[in-house]
């Protein structure tokens, strides 16, 4: 019984230590900008093998493919993969059509069953014959347990939640954080304006998302709709203009040309015909609550990406409860959105960013061609260059374009619903195959295809080492299914309350804020001999809500920044919206905003049937205006300054007109390029010298006989081999680090007591022990290396100093100073502008 107990004891105690060891060998694989994703698996003895499964992070800019049944386990791969981008720093945004990955949201670092308990299943919890409190109990218990099987414990859920910022956006719902796409078709960057193929693409795939939307089908070749609606968002976009709904309904009854190809317009498309098209999109913007496409944040990217403070962002796009036509139409809208972004920034080798959708079924079919499957396209084929992984996930093998997924690098295949999915997506498999030039050994594929079991997958990476099993790690967040609206506004709650509160700290700023104590009345009359301005109307206007106007100054300056240390000479020109007031201080230009205003698009006459918030006496003086554009430019001198970023470890400065937070980014994917180039030099260094070690190792073994009692020589392999796990894992061996050590270690101790042969197996003990001191010590300086790695990419990336340059006064312009009517909508007592998109 004491033997026993003691035995038991041991084996706790190595098990523990086990434990240990894997968390610290997982803390230095996100050293190597590597994804831990697993442990590999015996199909055919159906169970798990020591080691790891790590994905090199820059291998997945050749975009990755995931197949899999419901209860195949997908959805925690896929949120497997999230977990460790955003660990490694790398931006995700996730398109959720089903409302799984919102799921990466519950990651609770306690791992208690007080943070289990509000997002358990009541109904499972009674299937189980528990209470909810028991039930969050067991599933705290399961989770805590199954991390700890990985090597993974609440420290490294911490480390998770605080390496991103993890937001749900539910596009046409209050439920999340609300994202405005239809406040504009946005004017795509000149880069796409100047390639006449990829702005015919972006047009198109803009035609065909709003005619989706409004219920119109037409050829994208030749309906009459694509080709009219086409002409006059490529017009308006060949000269720098956003457009709004708005103005595509007026733009569709009176366009800007007369002719369409070779017909005159009312030959090619009468004026009673183009209304009724007008009709059905005006229809859409006059729908009951179609005003929330129109609220919220910006569709910007970058945004999206990282936080104002540079912070890597994990954005969700939660789209389960749009209808099927709102789906298609946002689902292409941001992939437009996302090329463009794409081809606005520098080329990289190394992992930038990554897009991931979960359900591509429907958008990406062989033969049909929605508007999503053309940006889709692009992106598998030029966003490589770019640094932008590709993550596409399916639980239908059937419907899919195989030869546009020819140019993904890695697919991960579990479990299938049917044969008939298997043998699709085996015939799927082996046209890429044929496409490459590369081998397909489709009997081996199907064996192990019908092998699979839950959690276990398949991996193929073409830069990897072929095709191998694993069994994918416990997820880090809780995966208790679909989140419901409910359940999404509770987790973002928070967020939203921030939001509005930034937005009122905003509209504090504005003219109305300074002047609405005024009453409003009807327009006052501007002396003639004083300049004035009316911002145009951008935003769309609810009905029942009141037209008000407010007066402010519009000022549009023009400042140049000079330093011949740095040989900087850059001009940069703003437009200011400044609050007037009454005496003692007229303008108050403290709290004036930098607006997106062209004088170009300023209008000269305010709209009928509005108010107007009386201006200050002043205001009627020109006299005033000559005084205070002096002012102006002297505050300027003082106000506007032009910082210059320099990361001197990685010779970087600050490009025109690109922020602090942009730059602090561009540092760190630098930093990350200097990484994956290092860790590709720690790869070369070592495999020489761990294959002439293996080889030692292998000539020792065949010299000691194998006998011993099997549990004294798994606690004896768990002792010495502990040494090689990192190293060999890190180079993909799965010799080294498994037992093999240890097993030839433990056979020559039993050996050296028997006394057959005893010199001969002394000595071949005492090689194996040097061998294993070798092991050990090309481990440690391994450690090492991996530490130096991390510490020079650490201090480069917060390596940035600032140079700050004021401009000279007569370096100073001041273009514009007038009186400026500035127009609100007054909803529940609130001033909101409508002069911003």
């Amino acid at each position: 019984m004491e033997n026993g107990k003691a035995a038991t004891i041991f084996s706790a105690q190595i098990s523990q230590k086990r434990v240990k060891k894997l968390a610290q060998d997982i803390d230095d694989f996100e050293k190597l900008g590597v994804f831990y994703l697993g442990k590999p698996f015996d199909l055919e003895g159906g169970n798990e093998e020591p080691g790891y499964v790590l994905y090199e992070s820059r291998h997945l800019t050749t975009h990755a493919v995931v197949v899999g049944m419901t209860g195949s386990g997908k959805t925690g791969l896929c949120i497997d993969l999230i977990e460790e981008a955003a660990i490694d720093g790398i931006p995700v945004l996730a398109i959720d059509p089903k409302g799984d990955i919102s799921n990466i949201l519950l990651a609770f670092q306690n791992l208690s069953a007080q943070e289990f308990q509000p997002w358990v299943s009541v109904e499972e919890a009674g299937l189980k014959g528990l209470s909810v409190e028991q039930f969050a109990q067991e599933q705290a218990n399961v989770w805590r347990d199954g991390l700890a099987s990985y090597g993974q414990d609440a420290a490294r859920v911490k480390r998770l939640k605080d390496s991103a910022d993890f937001s749900i956006y539910t596009p046409f719902s209050t439920a999340g954080i609300q994202l405005s796409v239809l406040k504009s078709f946005a004017c795509p960057p000149q880069e796409i304006l100047d390639d006449g193929e990829t702005l015919r693409e972006r047009v198109n795939v803009s035609t065909q998302s709003l005619l989706n939307l409004a219920g119109i089908t037409s050829d994208p070749l030749r309906g009459r709709e694509s080709i009219f609606l086409g002409t006059i968002i490529q017009n308006a976009w060949q000269n720098g203009q956003d457009l709004s709904l708005i103005d595509l309904v007026r733009l569709i009854q009176t366009p800007p040309f007369s002719q369409v190809g070779a017909l005159d317009l009312e030959s090619f498309y009468p004026k009673k015909e183009r209304f009724e098209l007008a009709m059905a999109i005006n229809n859409l913007i006059a729908a009951p609550g179609f005003e929330t496409w129109m609220q919220g944040e910006s569709l910007d990217i970058g945004k999206l990406l990282y936080t104002d403070a540079g912070k890597p962002r994990v954005s969700i796009m939660s789209i389960a409860h749009l209808e099927d036509n709102e789906r298609m139409f946002f689902v292409a809208l941001f992939l437009n959105q996302l090329i463009s972004w794409m081809r606005s920034q520098a080329g990289t080798s190394s992992l930038r960013a990554i897009m991931y959708m979960d359900e591509i079924f429907g958008y990406f079919p062989p033969v049909a061609n929605p508007p999503s499957k053309q940006p889709l396209l692009t992106l598998l084929k030029q966003a490589r260059a770019y640094g932008l992984g590709i993550v596409l996930a399916t639980q239908n093998p059937v419907d899919l374009d195989y030869k546009g997924l020819a140019n993904a690098g890695t697919w991960f295949v579990g479990r299938l619903q049917t044969e008939r999915d298997k043998m699709r997506l085996l015939d799927g498999l082996e046209g890429v195959a044929g496409e490459k030039g590369t081998n397909f050994e489709r009997q081996t594929l199907d064996k192990m295809l019908s092998s699979l079991k839950k959690r276990t997958f398949l991996l193929h990476n073409t830069q990897g080492d072929g095709l191998k099993s694993f069994k994918t790690r416990f997820s880090l967040s809780y995966l208790r299914g679909p989140l419901s609206r409910n359940q999404i506004k509770t987790l973002m709650d928070a967020k939203k309350k921030a939001i509005v509160s930034e937005t009122k700290t905003e509209l504090a700023k504005t003219p109305a804020a300074s002047t609405a104590e005024s009453s409003a009345s009807a327009a006052p009359i501007i002396p003639s001999d004083i300049s004035q301005y009316v911002l145009p109307i951008k935003s769309p206007f609810g009905t029942g809500n009141k037209l008000v106007y407010a007066p402010c100054i519009l000022a549009v300056s023009q400042v140049r920044f000079t330093d011949t240390k740095t040989k900087l000479d850059h001009s940069v020109s703003h437009a200011w919206l400044l609050p007037v007031r009454e005496d003692p201080v007229f303008i108050m230009m403290d709290e004036g905003t930098q607006e997106k205003l062209k004088v170009s698009e300023l209008e000269t006459k305010p709209a009928a049937q509005a108010d107007f918030i009386r201006p200050p006496e002043w205001t009627f003086q020109a006299k005033q205006y000559k005084i205070w554009t002096k002012k102006f430019q002297e505050w300027l001198v003082l106000k506007e300054k032009y910082f210059i970023l320099s990361c001197p470890a990685l010779k970087l400065t600050s490009l025109k007109d690109e922020s602090e937070r942009d730059f602090r980014i561009r540092v760190k994917e630098k930093a990350k390029e200097q990484r994956d180039a290092e860790v590709a030099k720690l790869r070369a260094k070592y495999q020489e010298k761990l294959d002439a070690l293996e080889n030692k190792i292998r000539l020792a073994e065949q010299a000691v006989e194998r006998e011993h009692e099997q549990m004294k020589a798994q606690d004896m392999q768990t002792a010495i081999s502990v040494g090689a796990t990192v190293l060999g894992a890190f180079l993909g061996r799965r010799r080294i680090g498994t037992g093999t050590i240890g097993r030839a270690t433990s056979a020559a101790r039993a050996a050296n007591r028997s006394a057959s042969s005893r010199a001969d197996v002394e000595r071949a003990s005492d090689n194996l022990e040097a061998l294993n001191e070798k092991m050990g010590a090309l481990e440690q300086q391994f450690q090492t290396d991996i530490a130096s790695i991390q510490s020079e990419v650490e201090k480069a990336a917060e390596s940035v100093e600032v140079v700050n340059i004021s401009p000279k006064k007569t370096n100073v312009a001041v273009d514009v100073f007038a009186f400026a009517w500035a127009p609100y909508q007054l909803t529940d007592g609130k001033y909101v502008p409508l002069w911003r998109q």
